[in-house]
């Protein structure tokens, strides 16, 4: 069968006339050319093609870190050639990489014992597919310990849930229970967590900083649920928290919310030290109560390069740079200084919050004093325009504010989320907020509802 190909570029640059030195060569697009156009070149040319990407100093998006010290980003590239996983040639990466689950474990209040369980990832996402592996091995082995069938596990969470958890259980053949949202609860709570449990249950996710809206589930609830659950039933099903985001923010904002292994039944944490861990990405992390709570056959010993290393994860060769860095946060600010960056971010997005609900026809979902997050939607009698429309209107300014329904069962609720990271001063906040100010006021000036080949796109959101 034949292919087809997109269009390629090179034919069309032999023919195009030179317009001035250096402008006469075009970077490949599908095919790879049998002479490059140098290293000088390439490097101007793509530079040139990247400046089409929207700014991320105004992306308000993303929860990922776009900001860091020049030193960090220098010590970055100082250390890109660092494979993480050769540990015997380079023992004081793997050194490092030790002290950051140490600082997470402690951080996170896991029982004092001689060895901190955890690993490094390339994201929460590849952090969520360990720790439900765990979960799985583990009541795999308890359901044939008691010569019990394990052959259909199934995985509670919210439907608010990243989608990193629907693939873990389409990869791995678990049964995904989405708890869908009901008015005004927006997120999982105990008494619908267990409502949906049972002997096939290989744990409940809670998450710590909701994609949606910013906000913490309450997992000491929902801990309490699972415990009395557990006296009525025996179903002893261990926690989960997704603290992706949280897991950065509650140590140093919220310190006696009880959300991490200070909750007894809670056996693993993850988070994403690209995120408010405030490293470029990607990094994640993923720790574990106690050596107990990670199964030993999923623990591979690698003869590699001459050295024994144990390793669990679903990559190999990576970079280095991101956990140097992220060690390098921990060194340079210490908790105080954690607690001032991200101290900061709440207080400027809990300003961001209170004006935006001063402009006439919004409404607060979330106010941003959890995470430094919250979402916004229309008041109900605003029916000219939609948060898509609005979303669009802030695009022509540079500002990428996404629009969004929530899930199952609240599609009706339409909302815009504002994520506030390190960098986003109070002086960037006004100004998003006379933009704001003044394209609503222009949609606001709409004589009539506008018409459906005009309003804006309800486009996927990935968060």
């Amino acid at each position: 069968m034949a292919v087809s190909h997109p269009r390629s570029r090179s034919a069309a640059s032999t023919s195009r006339p030179d317009r001035q030195p250096g402008a006469h060569r075009r970077l490949p697009s599908d095919v790879l050319e049998g002479q490059g156009v140098g290293s000088e070149e390439a490097y101007d040319l793509i530079t040139s093609e990247l400046l089409l990407d929207g700014s991320a100093r105004l992306n308000l998006a993303t929860f990922v870190t776009t900001s860091m010290p020049e030193r960090a980003a220098k010590l970055m590239a100082d250390t890109a050639d660092k494979n993480i996983i050769d540990k015997d040639e380079y023992p004081q990466t793997a050194e490092i990489e030790r002290r950051c689950v140490n600082i997470l474990s402690r951080l996170w209040h896991a029982p004092e014992g001689d060895v901190a369980t955890g690993c490094s990832t390339t994201g929460s996402s590849e952090a969520v597919m360990l720790a439900a592996m765990a979960l799985k091995w583990r009541w795999r082995k308890a359901r044939q310990a008691a010569g019990k069938p394990a052959d259909r596990p199934n995985l509670v969470t919210g439907a608010n849930v990243q989608v990193c958890w629907e693939k873990f259980c389409r990869y791995w053949e678990v049964e995904p229970r989405l708890v869908p949202l009901e008015g005004d609860r927006l997120h999982l709570t105990g008494e619908e967590a267990v409502k949906y449990c049972d002997e096939n249950t290989i744990g409940v996710a809670a998450v710590l900083g909701s994609t949606f809206d910013g906000s913490y589930e309450p997992v000491s609830e929902i801990a309490a649920s699972l415990d009395d659950l557990q006296a009525r039933t025996g179903f002893d099903i261990p926690l989960h928290v997704d603290a992706a985001s949280g897991g950065f923010v509650a140590p140093f904002l919220s310190p006696d919310l009880q959300w991490d292994f200070r909750v007894p039944r809670v056996a693993s944490i993850n988070s994403s030290g690209h995120k408010y861990g405030l490293v470029y990405p990607g990094v994640g992390w993923v720790i574990w109560r106690e050596p107990a709570a990670l199964p030993q056959e999923l623990i591979f010993d690698v003869n590699y390069l001459g050295g024994h290393m144990p390793t669990f994860s679903l990559n190999f060769s990576r970079p280095g740079s991101e956990v140097v860095a992220q060690y390098y946060m921990f060194a340079s600010l210490g908790f105080e200084g954690f607690r001032q960056v991200q101290g900061q971010s709440q207080a400027v997005a809990a300003y961001l919050a209170d004006s935006i609900a001063q402009i006439g026809p919004y409404q607060l979902v979330s106010s941003g004093r959890e995470l430094p997050v919250f979402a916004f939607g229309l008041k109900p009698e605003v029916d000219r325009y939609s948060v898509f429309d609005v979303s669009e209107r802030l695009r022509e300014r540079g500002w990428q504010v996404p629009a969004y329904t929530y899930p199952a069962n609240r599609e009706d609720l339409a909302v815009l989320r504002i994520v506030v990271r390190s960098g986003m001063s109070f002086d960037m906040a006004d100004s998003l907020l006379e933009d704001l100010r003044e394209k609503t006021k222009e949609l606001d000036s709409l004589p009539e509802r506008l018409p459906e080949h005009l309003r804006a796109n309800k486009r996927a959101f990935s968060h």
